[in-house]
């Protein structure tokens, strides 16, 4: 069902957009990666092979999402994984970076649907990103959730509005990612062991578990305005 299919995917130089990449060119489609560093691209670009093209990008800069779409032109799908996040106390985290949590993970995602969307050949999905912390209240994470639940709630009203394109959201869970290499070993050692305790499913999520998500989205037509967790329980943990 995916081949041959042109699927554009902001954020797919790393982690989760990386892993969708690459499932999505073992199912025979055509990848179009855009994520904001040259050095990353350039990596996955070499793990992907010829059916993927590459494009640096800035979700954060309007004008420069709506260029990249018109040089891609007319594609099937587009997913968004892309962010930049943070936690931190309520109370002590700077106004500044909370602004920047939503120019990040909410605006970027909002431009690239509003100019991703006219070019989404008939039976295309838009595919955005929430979180776990959305629907799971966790001390530190009032932001985050805050912007999460945001794009939960665009994502189900674009489902209204720009059909018969479908929307929906991923929402992962704890996942073990390149994005959390920045936290000390030992630290993110501990914050896994607390975790994966709570979970029903007694491990912490990989990339390839919200990729195959997204394939699912991609491929059931059946599917739109529809929130998937993939977060090993935690929700009800």
């Amino acid at each position: 069902m995916l081949k041959d299919k042109k699927i554009v995917i902001i954020g797919g130089s790393s982690g989760i957009g990386l892993e969708s990449a690459k499932q999505l060119i073992a199912q025979g489609a055509e990848v179009i990666i855009a994520s904001r560093s040259e050095d990353k691209l350039r990596n996955a670009k070499e793990q992907l092979g010829v059916r993927a093209i590459a494009y640096t990008l800035d979700t954060t800069q309007e004008q420069q999402v709506q260029s990249f779409f018109e040089k891609v032109g007319q594609f099937d799908h587009l997913v968004v994984s892309a962010a930049e996040t943070s936690s931190g106390s309520f109370l002590q985290t700077n106004t500044i970076q909370a602004r920047q949590l939503f120019e990040n993970k909410f605006w970027g995602q909002y431009y690239a649907a509003k100019y991703g969307a006219s070019k989404i050949l008939p039976n295309g999905s838009i595919t955005l990103f929430s979180g776990v912390v959305a629907y799971k209240s966790m001390v530190g994470s009032a932001i985050l959730g805050a912007v999460n639940a945001a794009v939960s709630n665009l994502g189900q009203t674009l489902a209204l509005e720009l059909a018969p394109i479908r929307v929906n959201i991923v929402s992962p869970g704890i996942i073990d990612t390149p994005s959390r290499s920045k936290m000390p070993e030992e630290a993110r050692t501990n914050f896994y062991a607390t975790v994966e305790n709570k979970l029903p499913v007694k491990r912490i999520g990989k990339a390839e578990d919200v990729a195959q998500s997204v394939l699912y989205l991609l491929q059931n037509s059946f599917v739109t305005g529809t929130v998937l967790h993939v977060e090993g329980g935690h929700i009800i943990a």
